[in-house]
């Protein structure tokens, strides 16, 4: 099964996070994760590497409710950038939310390559990695 380089994950929960990283880990699905608990962080340490593609994640997986900035403002802001980037990163909106309206609007976005719920499980994660080699 392939590894993704790095994984990125945007969630002020942190059960979830450490259960992620658990199953991240236990799965051998990543050679780094890190994790923000808010937008504005993940947006601020991503603006400066834009350019460096070694540094980007694989894959970054967002929560939509967040404080400071929810994944909504993160994805305004980060994906103008992400299209000057020369690195190709799938994105991800991971939520407990089982609003319509918000997996509606995350169509809108041409970038976003899945809209998921909580839980996410080892399947979920290997077929989200398989998914993103094989689009390159």
């Amino acid at each position: 099964m392939k590894q993704a380089n790095s994984i990125l994950v945007i969630d002020d929960d942190p059960l979830f996070m450490l259960l992620l990283k658990k199953t991240i880990v236990k799965y051998d699905l990543a050679k780094t994760f890190s994790a923000f608990t808010n937008g504005l962080e993940a947006f601020e340490s991503l603006k400066p590497i834009i350019n460096d593609p070694s540094l980007l994640p694989d894959i970054i997986l967002v929560d939509i409710e967040m404080p400071m900035m929810d994944g909504w403002e993160f994805l305004d802001e980060f994906i103008p950038l992400l299209q000057k980037a020369s690195k190709k990163i799938s994105i991800y909106i991971v939520t407990s939310s089982i609003a319509e309206p918000d997996k509606i609007k995350s169509a809108t976005y041409p970038l976003i390559k899945g809209y998921l719920y909580k839980p996410i499980d080892e399947p979920i994660l290997s077929r989200i990695i398989q998914d993103h080699f094989s689009a390159l």
